[in-house]
């Protein structure tokens, strides 16, 4: 669904704000793009009902929790296989950050973080023995180059 259709200038420079701090409240927004408190209030509850905000949360970093071993794992299933019913047997997995259904060869995509290699490797066990699960391709992360939240209207 294009989002964009139904978001305009304003609407974007409000998300822009909550996207720089989700702590902002709606009379600092107001006064960054030209609107009063209530009006920036309506406008967000709007962006929350129809989706293009998905809610506010608090942004951690995982290696400070004690998760900073990561992996990105190529899923290929056995025969043809619903996204619903991967997903379903990847939920379970605490390990399991992020799941993609993805274009080429593998199945999807998945996102594993660990405390580190060992449990990483329990991890990559555990993906591997699930019923829907061929064979799988892992690539472990050595460092981050770029994470960066979407910008509307980029």
């Amino acid at each position: 669904m294009c989002y964009l259709l139904r978001v305009n200038t304003l609407d974007q420079r409000i998300v822009s704000c909550l996207v720089a701090n989700a702590r902002s409240s709606y009379a600092e927004i107001g006064k960054v793009v030209g609107l009063s408190a209530p009006a920036v209030k309506r406008r967000v509850d709007r962006l929350l009902e129809t989706g293009v905000l998905r809610g506010f949360t608090a942004v951690v970093d995982p290696e400070a929790l004690g998760w900073g071993t990561e992996a990105f794992v190529e899923v290929h299933c056995q025969g043809n296989i619903s996204p619903a019913r991967i997903r379903s047997h990847l939920e379970p997995l605490p390990e399991v950050v992020a799941a993609y259904t993805v274009s080429g060869a593998a199945d999807a995509i998945v996102h594993l973080r660990a405390a580190d290699i060992h449990h990483l490797e329990d991890a990559l066990e555990r993906l591997r023995g699930l019923e829907i699960i061929d064979r799988t391709v892992s690539t472990v992360v050595l460092s981050t180059l770029l994470e960066r939240p979407p910008h509307p209207g980029s």
